[in-house]
């Protein structure tokens, strides 16, 4: 079980570097094929739908940090609460700031990669006080 809870922790620390990196395969590799994000206004959508806003983003620099507030896991599934804050600045723009929490279920794959299965994204701007 511990060593289930330090490759998620692992696949959580990737997953920012990799976004940061702009390293979309890398983030896509960190990801089930149905994988489903969830999003405020937003329907959901799935791994091709990221990979093409992804694509959209080229030029934008990402910077931001996670901490994981809860994690269990359980078998071959696990879910994390997370706290989130990215700062996404646009070539030539000002940097956007969003912050809040997501709830994210993984699945250990046939392999033993730990992978991202659904997640629900809660951020939203934040406002200057």
């Amino acid at each position: 079980m511990q060593n289930d809870e330090q490759a998620i922790r692992d696949l959580l620390d990737n997953w920012m570097a990799a976004s940061k990196a702009g390293d979309t395969a890398a983030v896509l590799n960190l990801m089930a094929d149905d994988v489903v994000f969830m999003t405020p206004g937003l329907e959901p959508f799935g791994k091709q739908t990221f990979a093409a806003n992804s694509e959209k983003m080229k030029g934008v620099r990402i910077d931001g940090t996670s901490e994981i507030k809860e994690l269990k896991v359980l078998g071959d599934w696990a879910w994390m609460r997370t706290k989130l804050r990215v700062t996404i600045t646009p070539r030539g723009g000002n940097p956007m700031v969003r912050s809040g929490y997501t709830l994210t279920i993984l699945r250990k794959e046939s392999d033993g990669r730990w992978v991202l299965a659904r997640d629900a994204n809660l951020l939203s701007p934040e406002t200057k006080a």
